[in-house]
């Protein structure tokens, strides 16, 4: 089972929304984008996770820092 990763402090969901607007890409389309590297994801989660209801997993992290051609300190910031 992979490990979660708290936002405690840090609003890596706000992030990830922020850089997924300035990119003009929708949600249905960023999750499409990181299922297709084979991470189990849903538009529902990520909506979660933007909002910070739900913590996102390494996998989810990585796949997104891909999609959005991001890096981690970007994210995490």
């Amino acid at each position: 089972m992979e490990q979660k990763i708290k936002q405690s402090g840090i609003d890596i969901g706000q992030n990830i929304r922020r850089i997924r607007l300035e990119r003009k890409i929708g949600q249905t389309e960023l999750v499409c984008m990181i299922q297709l590297q084979n991470i189990n994801i849903t538009r529902e989660a990520l909506v979660k996770i933007e909002k910070g209801r739900q913590h996102i997993t390494g996998a989810q992290l990585r796949g997104i820092r891909n999609c959005l051609q991001t890096t981690y300190d970007e994210l995490l910031k």
